[in-house]
């Protein structure tokens, strides 16, 4: 089974182009997703962030104060780099676990930080999905209500897309000119073929 990572910058539509592989029935795991569950549901994490971040870091319902924690570590590389060390285990535990349950020809790995947490190591292959600034701007104030400025820092502490770009193998246009399907039947046929030849290799 072939291993692909997916990713893109705020606003890239990533995760719009995941659905459409998931139409295609091919296996996404978001990473994103997990993490965010194993906060509220791992107790080792949940002690390992209230330690650092203090007790603020959830409310009294047991939910996470995601202001609180995004507050402290969006201009603070060294407890960012703490977080991620308490959740990046448990997300890639939990994903080889979930790989292990997969019978297709290849899974999908969506991740917002595939290539600055290293998990892309991982992969056979990596996918970037990349857009203009101002198209991914104008969506993401769209979608959280946020002023421009305030998306371009987000923008601006993200990994460069120069830097992304360099580290995937594979790589989708989504500036709504574009045909996504087309583009994502081209991988998708790619994917397919990849293992059938990695399996013939290991026959």
């Amino acid at each position: 089974m072939l291993k692909v990572g997916i990713t893109g910058g705020i606003g890239s539509g990533k995760t719009t182009v995941c659905k459409i592989f998931e139409l295609l029935n091919v296996p996404v795991f978001y990473a994103d997703e997990v993490a965010k569950t194993l906060m509220v549901t791992d107790a080792s994490i949940i002690a390992q962030i209230i330690s650092v971040f203090g007790s603020e870091a959830y409310f009294a319902d047991q939910t996470l104060n995601r202001k609180h924690i995004a507050d402290r570590v969006f201009n603070n590389a060294f407890e960012l780099a703490t977080l991620n060390s308490f959740v990046h285990p448990a997300v890639f535990k939990a994903e080889d676990e979930w790989t292990l349950k997969q019978k297709s020809s290849y899974v999908l790995k969506e991740a917002a930080l595939l290539f600055e947490s290293g998990s892309y190591k991982k992969n056979n292959c990596n996918i970037l999905v990349s857009a203009f600034a101002d198209i991914r701007i104008a969506r993401v104030m769209k979608r959280d209500g946020v002023a421009a400025q305030k998306v371009k820092e987000r923008i601006q502490n993200q990994m460069s897309e120069e830097d992304k770009h360099a580290k995937a193998d594979f790589y989708i246009v989504n500036n709504d000119n574009e045909f996504l399907i087309t583009q994502v039947l081209q991988l998708h046929g790619q994917f397919i073929k990849l293992n059938a030849e990695r399996s013939q290799i290991k026959l």
